[in-house]
C-alpha cells in the first residue's frame, strides 16, 4: 500500500525500542516501518501498547511477531492483565533474511491491516479498542531504519468536499443528491475519462465476499468500456469490455492476486492513450489495452458487488 505524507519519522531506532505514539492511532492513520532481517535473526516482534510499563507488564492490543524457525510464520496475539490471548497464526513468511522489507500497518476501528513489501498480508481485530494504543515497542533480532506515522487518515466514508463523482438516486429528483456510496452504485463523472485522468475507488471486501465488479463505460449505453472484476473464490481478477451486446476475450493473468477477505483496497485506474493501467493499494497491477476507442464518451462508473464502498474519485 503506498504510503503517503508522514506526519513523524524516526530514523534508525535502537532496537529494543520504545516510544509514544504522539495523539494516539486514528482509524485511517498509518505506520510504516522500513528495515532489514539480520541473516542470524529468529524472529521480532512489533508491538502496539497501552503503555509502556514493564512491571506489571502494560496490555499489547497487537503483536505482531515473524518467527524464522523452519519455514517460518508470523503469530498475532493480544496481550491483557499480562496474559497472552489465544494465538492467530499467519503460515507465509513475507520477510527474507538479508533483505530489506516495508511493513505498513493501517488502523480501522474495528481492526488492523497489514501489508509487507507492497502486498497485503493480514487483517487482525481488535481485542482491546484503539483508543487504548499509545505506544509502539520494536524487539527482537532486527535492524530498523525507519519508523514513519502519517499526518492524516485516509478517508474511510464519504465527505462532500471529497466527492468528484455525484450520485442520483433512481427513486430521487435530479435536484436531490445522495452523498453515500450504496452498492450497486453508478456516477456520472464531471468530465470523461480520456488520456490523462485517472478514477480511485476505495472499499473493503466482505468477510465471505465471492465478487465485486468495477465498470467505466458510456452513460446511457450497454456498453461497458473496462471491466474490473475480481472473484474471490477462484482468486482471479477478470478484465473484459462489452461492445454489441457480447463480452470479449477474458483477461485474466496476474503473478499475485492482491484482494483478501475483510481487506481495504484503493483502486487506481489511470487512463492512457492506449491503455488502462491499474493499481491496487499503490501497487501497480495490470495494463488493459482500450477495445472501445471513443475514451471521450466514458462518463459514468459503477460498482457492483460484495464489498462496503467508502469513495469514488476522478481528476
Amino acid at each position: 500500500m503506498e504510503s503517503p505524507g508522514l506526519q513523524r519519522t524516526i530514523q534508525d531506532p535502537v532496537v529494543p525500542y520504545a516510544g509514544t505514539i504522539f495523539g494516539g492511532l486514528q482509524p485511517g492513520q498509518m505506520v510504516v516501518v522500513h528495515g532489514i532481517v539480520p541473516l542470524d535473526s529468529d524472529r521480532f516482534q512489533v508491538d502496539f501498547q497501552c503503555g509502556s510499563s514493564i512491571h506489571p507488564r502494560s496490555d499489547v492490543a497487537f503483536h505482531f511477531n515473524p518467527r524464522f524457525k523452519g519455514s517460518g510464520h508470523i503469530v498475532c496475539n493480544t496481550l491483557q492483565n499480562e496474559k497472552w490471548g489465544l494465538e492467530e497464526k499467519i503460515y507465509h513468511m513475507p520477510f527474507v533474511k538479508g533483505q530489506p522489507f516495508e511493513i505498513i500497518f493501517l488502523a480501522f476501528p474495528h481492526k488492523f491491516q497489514v501489508s509487507a513489501n507492497g502486498k497485503n498480508l493480514l487483517v487482525y481485530k481488535h481485542r482491546i479498542g484503539l483508543e487504548s494504543v499509545d505506544t509502539l515497542s520494536i524487539s527482537g533480532k532486527v535492524k530498523i531504519d525507519t519508523i514513519g506515522f502519517t499526518s492524516q487518515p485516509i478517508i474511510l466514508g464519504s465527505q462532500p468536499t471529497s466527492l468528484a463523482i455525484n450520485y442520483t438516486s433512481e427513486n430521487m429528483g435530479e435536484s436531490q443528491k445522495n452523498l453515500s456510496f450504496t452498492v450497486p452504485y453508478k456516477g456520472n463523472l464531471p468530465c470523461p475519462i480520456i488520456p490523462g485522468k485517472t478514477v480511485a475507488v476505495k472499499g473493503e471486501v466482505y468477510k465471505d465476499a465471492k465478487r465485486f465488479a468495477i465498470d467505466l463505460k458510456p452513460s446511457g449505453s450497454k456498453d461497458i468500456a473496462l471491466h474490473l472484476n475480481p472473484r474471490m473464490k477462484e482468486k482471479v481478477f477478470v478484465r473484459n469490455t462489452y461492445l454489441f451486446e457480447s463480452w470479449g476475450e477474458e483477461e485474466r493473468n496476474l503473478l499475485d492476486f492482491p484482494f483478501s477477505p475483510e481487506m481495504y483496497f484503493e483502486i487506481l485506474i489511470h487512463c492512457e492513450v492506449h491503455r488502462f493501467k491499474v493499481a491496487v493499494n499503490g501497487v501497480h497491477l495490470l495494463e488493459y489495452k482500450h477495445r472501445f476507442k471513443d475514451l471521450c464518451k466514458i462518463n459514468e462508473v459503477s460498482v457492483v458487488g460484495d464489498i462496503n464502498l467508502y469513495d469514488v474519485r476522478v481528476w
